[in-house]
């Protein structure tokens, strides 16, 4: 059943070591419902990028959320992924979408403002992400993207990813501006130890809390 209220997206933390990180998203996702999970390379080279990908997306997907690769193409479509997370250009993005969807999930990410974030829309993504993917410097949400995926939900039928901040409760605060999603990376895995317990924790404030959609 897909949740009707804002759901959660991971950011994989900057782990090198393929088993390693397929083990804490493994537990990670066991700790209730997770949308979709995006792979960023951070300073990998290709090829041991897509050797992380290749041992993480299937623990993902396997945990019923879609396993999105940040950027690289070539390494979503050998490893089987769901899909791209863009944050280059636009004309990258228009590109992208064209190639691959609806095979593919293609989202746009470098949304800084509400220009930028038009003409991201205009290439038709599958949502357009607000903040970065390793954003979450401060405990809560940067108000700047809280306030674009507020704007962004009551104008644009495209779904938007609002990025969080390092505390998980920071979720809610991106629920209430209406966002289909919050991406929380820190907050999560700061304790990997902690993840199962803390997706857990969000989805059962955000059951209690998170306002509803309608049909």
């Amino acid at each position: 059943m897909v949740e009707n209220r804002c759901r959660l997206v991971l950011i994989a933390p900057r782990v090198a070591d393929a088993g390693e990180l397929a083990r804490q998203l493994g537990d990670a996702l066991r700790g209730g419902d997770v949308a979709s999970v995006i792979l960023p390379q951070y300073d990998l080279d290709d090829r041991s990028f897509q050797d992380l990908a290749a041992a993480t997306v299937p623990i993902v997907q396997d945990r019923g959320a879609a396993a999105l690769i940040c950027g690289e193409e070539r390494v979503a479509v050998r490893t089987g992924a769901d899909g791209l997370h863009i944050e280059g250009p636009v004309q990258a993005l228009r590109e992208a979408v064209e190639s691959h969807v609806p095979k593919l999930i293609v989202g746009g990410g470098n949304a800084k403002d509400r220009h930028s974030a038009l003409d991201i829309g205009e290439a038709r993504p599958d949502y357009i992400f607000f903040g970065k993917l390793e954003g979450d410097i401060k405990p809560e949400p940067h108000p700047k993207n809280l306030a674009l995926g507020e704007w962004w939900a009551q104008m644009v039928e495209i779904p938007c990813v609002v990025m969080g901040g390092q505390d998980a409760g920071g979720a809610l605060a991106v629920a209430e501006t209406g966002a289909e999603f919050v991406a929380l990376r820190s907050a999560v895995f700061a304790d990997p130890a902690q993840a199962a317990q803390v997706v857990a924790g969000i989805n059962a404030l955000l059951d209690e809390k998170a306002p509803r959609f309608e049909d």
